[in-house]
């Protein structure tokens, strides 16, 4: 085959390159401004480049390779500049034979043709004797497809064909050699955008990704000769709002360096919107074709029509007779720069637009443009509803006069009423979305109103009643920018969630970090951050609002958390939550830093289920002895602490400088040692702690001692003891009955859940709350099971006028429908019980009539939990009859 035949026809100027359209393929390879697209595989991580990847592919085993991509991808270019390598002896050289056919230019073609005609008339490089040569050795030969979506393939629509002679449809002649009927054991690179008709294709598939950052860097620096101005585009793309869906596609960065140069020339101000961009291009297109302005705005208003029947009969090409009807017979000479041709030597040429963005564009100008029509915005687009992506968008921005002045210096006036038509739509649906909880519907909602670019607004829209608290977890990075701006104009948020966010970027939370610094709480729980993210976040609570912040079940880790207390010395940040962030020893060390630093608002701390050890609590320990040190509540849940820590503990609220007043050490080995310890701390009258929580801590009844010493000591101020799921016992749970049963005793909530309690501890509890002198209010004594008889001495206490309880547990203690009776009458007597739990007991529906009929006479009781009790279907129709009852 002759080689320089097809480096001649490659070579051979086929178009010229536009503002819209992207530069041609041979210019981009000539200037060496070739950047191989990127492409990646749903099972790998990684992006390699896509030339390599259609290498490896074709040089193994590989026969069919699929590219999919999005319009102005670099999937053009890409198989232009690999043909181009073969032809000079590059790459591919296991391939005699390489033909490379544009199927958006065949499908203009009249009637049939043969794989032979194909090859000998529309190809031209090939001599017809090698022809047989070339049917007998079919692995020797490429097939390169571009424009494959122009094809329907599925195999039921065809007749497929084995003859290379035989004459069939463009469409059918590429599905019988791609499906193997036709030339079997030839090899094919094709190319296409994203439709459903490639699923019945089989091959290997790479997904064109285009150009990612480095990408973009190299390409804008490759456009721009001087290297500042290619920085500032480059940052300048990359930061604008609305650009980050379309700025990976190597045509759109083309638009944006020819436009952003016109710009930079003439010393103008650069888009700040995608509207504001395709004004600048429209202007400038317009004002080479030198039209008066009437003309301009007929050729603007044909351009609209056109857009819109290609949208609607989700075609992208029109015939000339369509274009002619939709007015555009007067400008055929000035199109071009609007249209791409095909087929412009045939006697039936197709058009279609150069870029998918400029046909939504010309949409939404000629619909502000045309004063005729009547109908309204809502309809509008609703009918291109699914079609036309960025529809919306552009409406958003030329309603804003500041956007839209350029474009009617040029065409005149937009219509007033249309302008009012459309904002008066915006308003309502936004207004509505921003009730409701679809998150992806909120994202719109910013994105048009970053469009709009009016604060004023962002603030009639997004009203008290607008639900801004779901989450906006997983981001894009336009959504990100959407979201800060409509943050930004409002001056402060109440929460931003950003729940489950899978991957923080760098970027994402560089473009997060205003919002970040106006929201009076911030909530990441779930979620994942990048290294490179965590300094923005650092940054954004430094400078910021933000008093609460939720990183629970962020795996954050030593380093990132070190990265992060920078910004914490020096904030309004008053209550962490870090529940299991992987957190160490490490940690602690960095924590102290910022409780000690004298900046700290930090009063409430929760690092539960992080690997801190004894030695990390010690560490903590120094900073409660600091004067500077602010906090009020340290939660830490199955940090693997021992009593080897106590004593420090110890030692810091004997220091009569900790202002710790909560401190949860649920579920660590804690034992009656450790217990020991914290009770020396208890009698000192430097101890501030109110709440104690000592749940699932490997106590025995050998720690009441203690505890009841600590209770009735005159310095104690705890009101909150929690000794739930330890095996305290009879002999234990009376010590500590007798402490409270003393005068001036300050504890007035008690979790005694499953600690083997018998009816005798029931007995002197119900005597204790009778006794006038106890301040309890709160009884958690679940999962004992004393039966009936047990529980009928609460039952008698909660009845007596002494008594002040206001929550009793009794989950799981053996209660059967013979309480209901003494149960009632205690709720009746009682004038501060408000909640009840029973759960997993024994009541039956012989109970529910009595249960329910004193819940609705209640005045004191809020809430009753019977889950999980032996009910009937019946007996819960019954209960709903009552919404204080839970069931």
């Amino acid at each position: 085959m002759d080689k320089d035949s097809v480096l001649t026809r490659i070579l051979r100027p086929k178009d010229v390159s536009t503002l819209v359209g992207g530069e041609l393929p041979l210019s981009v390879i000539h200037n060496k401004r070739y950047i191989s697209p990127l492409t990646g595989r749903d099972e790998e991580d990684s992006s390699p480049s896509l030339d390599h990847a259609i290498h490896t592919s074709l040089c193994g085993e590989t026969r069919t390779v699929i590219l999919v991509g999005a319009e102005g991808s670099g999937k053009t270019t890409a198989l232009e500049k690999l043909v181009l390598d073969w032809a000079k002896g590059g790459h591919l050289q296991n391939f005699s034979y390489v033909f490379h056919f544009r199927l958006r230019e065949l499908s203009s073609l009249n009637g049939t043709l043969s794989l032979v005609t194909l090859m000998l008339h529309h190809h031209g490089h090939i001599p017809p004797e090698s022809v047989p040569l070339l049917l007998q050795k079919p692995e020797s030969v490429l097939f390169v497809f571009d424009d494959l979506d122009q094809c329907d393939l599925d195999p039921s629509l065809h007749t497929f064909c084995s003859d290379p002679s035989q004459a069939t449809s463009v469409s059918c002649l590429v599905a019988s050699l791609l499906h193997g009927s036709l030339l079997k054991g030839a090899a094919f690179l094709v190319a296409a955008r994203p439709t459903g008709g490639l699923k019945a294709l089989s091959g290997t598939r790479l997904e064109v990704l285009g150009f990612l950052k480095p990408q973009r860097w190299a390409y804008f620096n490759g456009f721009f000769a001087d290297p500042v101005a290619a920085n500032k585009a480059l940052m300048h793309m990359e930061r604008t709002v609305g650009f980050y869906d379309v700025c990976t596609t190597p045509r759109f960065c083309w638009t944006v360096c020819s436009i952003y140069k016109c710009l930079m020339d003439a010393g103008a101000k650069l888009p700040e919107t995608l509207s504001q961009l395709y004004v600048d291009v429209l202007v400038h297109l317009i004002q080479t074709l030198s039209l008066a302005e009437a003309c301009s705005r007929e050729l603007v208003l044909a351009l609209g029509k056109m857009a819109s029947q290609c949208s609607l009969d989700q075609h992208s090409s029109c015939t000339k007779e369509e274009m002619n009807s939709c007015g555009l017979q007067r400008f055929l000479t000035s199109v071009a720069v609007f249209l791409h041709v095909d087929g412009e030597q045939s006697d039936r040429p197709v058009f279609s637009f150069h870029s998918r963005l400029m046909q939504e564009f010309l949409l939404a100008s000629s619909f502000f443009l045309d004063k005729s029509a009547s109908e309204g915005a809502e309809k509008m687009l609703d009918k291109h509803k699914g079609r036309a992506e960025f529809l919306d968008f552009f409406l958003s921005g030329l309603s804003e006069p500041g956007q839209r002045r350029p474009l009617e210096a040029l065409l005149g006036e937009f219509s007033s009423d249309r302008i009012v038509d459309f904002k008066c739509w915006f308003k309502s649906s936004s207004e509505t979305t921003l009730k409701g909880c679809y998150k992806d519907k909120h994202h719109r909602c910013f994105r048009l109103l970053h469009q709009a670019q009016n604060e004023s607004l962002v603030r009639e829209i997004i009203t008290p009643s607008a639900r801004i608290g779901i989450s906006y977890g997983d981001l894009s990075l336009q959504d990100c920018a959407a979201l800060n701006y409509v943050a930004t104009c409002l001056g402060e948020m109440e929460q931003l969630n950003l729940y489950s966010t899978r991957d923080l970027t760098e970027d994402e939370a560089e473009m997060l970090a205003p919002a970040m610094s106006l929201s009076h709480k911030i909530i990441l729980s779930d979620s994942s951050l990048s290294t490179g993210s965590v300094p923005h976040l650092a940054s954004a609570l430094s400078r910021g609002l933000t008093k609460d912040m939720d990183l629970s079940q962020t795996r954050l880790g030593d380093e990132k958390f070190k990265l992060l207390c920078a910004g914490l010395r020096d904030c309004k940040l008053q209550k962490l939550d870090l529940v299991v962030c992987r957190l160490t020893e490490a940690s602690c060390e960095d924590l102290v830093s910022v409780l000690t630093s004298g900046t700290s608002q930090l009063c409430v701390i929760d690092m539960r289920c992080n690997q801190i050890g004894d030695q990390g609590l010690t560490k903590l320990c120094e900073a409660l002895q600091s004067p500077h040190c602010k906090l009020q509540e340290l939660l830490l849940q199955g940090s693997e602490l021992t009593a080897a820590s106590m004593e420090a503990l110890s030692s810091a609220f004997c220091s009569g400088q900790s202002d710790l007043r909560k401190l949860n050490l649920t579920q660590n080995a804690i034992g009656n040692k450790g217990v020991e310890t914290l009770c020396k701390s208890l009698r000192h009258p430097h101890c501030k702690l109110r709440s104690l929580i000592f749940f699932d801590c490997q106590l025995t009844g050998g720690c009441c001692p203690h505890l009841m010493r600590a209770l009735m000591s005159e310095h104690c101020s705890l009101s909150e003891l929690e000794l739930s799921v330890n095996d305290l016992g009879q002999e234990g749970a009376l010590l500590l009955c007798q402490a409270l049963s003393q005068p001036g005793c300050p504890l007035e909530k008690l979790g005694l859940k499953r600690c083997e309690l018998t009816q005798s501890v029931f007995e002197e509890l119900g005597s204790l709350l009778r006794s006038g002198t106890s301040q309890l209010k709160s009884l958690t004594v679940g999962m004992n099971n004393v039966g009936d008889q047990g529980v009928k001495h609460l039952w008698d206490a909660v009845a007596h006028p002494s008594c002040l309880l206001e929550e009793l547990d009794v989950e799981m203690t053996g209660l059967t429908d013979a309480c209901v009776q003494d149960l009632c009458a205690a709720i009746r007597a009682s004038k501060t019980l408000k909640s009840l739990e029973m759960r997993n007991n024994s009541l039956t529906d012989v109970s529910v009539p009595a249960l329910v009929q004193v819940m609705q006479d209640s005045h004191n009781m809020l809430e009753m939990n019977l889950k999980y009790n032996d009910f009937s279907e019946e007996a819960f129709d019954m209960l709903c009859e009552c919404d204080k009852i839970r069931y």
